[in-house]
């Protein structure tokens, strides 16, 4: 059946289901992309490897760095995925990731913080929509202040994932098959090993090599997810809006949680959902308790980009740190959510900041470079 041409306008003149077969498409570029970093580090060799990533020994210093990182790129799903990637080819220990995807996760929440920006000359449209960009803040802050410390001590995130990606890696040994010979392995396989042949034929040193493939590796899943989150957003253009209204016209809850798990999935990107919110929290159409469960829930939502990424590899432990992010979040979620009295605390904190913000506006700029940048950056360099 043909599409009416209101939908294929609202496509932006494509037809829905050419740009979900783009999407299929970016997709299997995404994978090809983590694929190929995890192939670039081990040409590197893993002396390299020790040099590259010795700055972030520490876990504190991993976690600044997760914040930076995503702070440079904007994005948590290219932090994440190109974790995974290195924890894939075995240059990165799951235990020294843990914090870096903790830090991603705090790294994220500046994307909707810039976009409260747009209220800052109305004095109440601008607290609502503060308040309502930084309650993904202290979330995120507050979890990796009661997690980090217990993941440090017992490893209970770490050896959850553990356990479920070996029952996950389990059913393939049940049915048989080799580990990394899945059909879907095999086509990631056959472009990184092309590129890299061709490389390799045209005389480069070893060296010289890893670090092509490395920066072509990152450009691809950098663009893929790019051009994913613009397809997609596209395709959901008119279906967002409607969702959210739908749901957060009924009040808050589960459902807008399962919203915005929806949305970050279907868009690849949980800057954008929770950015939504922002300006329909500063023009008074929902509250924060009614935005708070959706941020929660793209918090969630965004974890299955790292997940799709561990597709690529071919070490479990790169499934095992993606599945920590999944756990991070939930059990944050668990915490902080369920009891009315701790899932006022973000909201609470968001609240007091956004008050100091709107009667003092540079409180605002030393907010976002304190935190995003001078804080990371310190950070780093001390607990090296």
């Amino acid at each position: 059946m043909a599409e009416s041409p209101a939908t294929t306008e609202r496509s932006g003149g494509v037809p829905r289901w050419l740009r979900l077969l783009l999407v299929l498409g970016f997709l299997y570029l995404f994978l090809v992309g983590v694929k190929g970093l995890e192939t670039g580090i081990k040409v590197f060799g893993a002396d390299t490897a020790e040099r590259i990533f010795g700055y972030v020994s520490s876990p504190v210093a991993g976690l600044f760095a997760g914040i930076l990182a995503t702070v440079l790129v904007q994005s948590s799903s290219v932090t994440t995925s190109t974790i995974v990637g290195l924890v894939g080819s075995g240059s990165l220990s799951v235990a020294a990731a843990v914090p870096m995807i903790m830090g991603a996760n705090i790294g994220t929440t500046v994307t909707n913080t810039l976009a409260s920006l747009g209220h800052v000359r109305r004095g109440a449209e601008f607290r609502r929509a503060f308040a309502g960009a930084t309650v993904h803040d202290f979330f995120n802050v507050f979890a990796v202040l009661l997690f980090l410390p217990l993941e440090l001590a017992t490893g209970f995130l770490s050896r959850s994932a553990s356990a479920l990606s070996s029952a996950l890696a389990g059913s393939e040994a049940v049915a048989g098959a080799a580990p990394g010979t899945s059909p879907i392995k095999s086509a990631i396989k056959a472009p990184v090993k092309l590129i890299e042949g061709g490389m390799t034929d045209l005389g480069l040193h070893t060296g010289w090599l890893g670090a092509l493939l490395l920066a072509l590796s990152l450009a691809l899943i950098f663009l893929a997810l790019v051009l994913i989150t613009r397809n997609m957003r596209i395709v959901m253009a008119g279906r967002m809006e409607a969702g959210f209204n739908a749901v957060l016209g009924r009040g808050a809850g589960v459902g807008a949680m399962i919203l915005g798990v929806v949305v970050t999935v279907a868009v690849q990107s949980s800057s954008i959902t929770t950015s939504i919110l922002v300006p329909l929290l500063g023009a008074g159409v929902i509250t924060l308790e009614n935005a708070y469960p959706v941020t929660l829930g793209a918090n969630l939502g965004t974890t299955v980009t790292a997940l799709l990424a561990s597709l690529a590899a071919d070490r479990p432990e790169a499934l095992t740190i993606a599945l920590t992010h999944t756990l991070f979040n939930v059990f944050g979620i668990l915490v902080f959510y369920p009891l009315p009295a701790v899932r006022r605390l973000p909201m609470r904190a968001a609240r007091a900041l956004a008050e100091v913000a709107t009667r003092r506006k540079r409180v605002v700029v030393a907010y976002l470079v304190f935190v995003f940048v001078v804080v990371p950056l310190v950070g780093i360099v001390v607990f090296r």
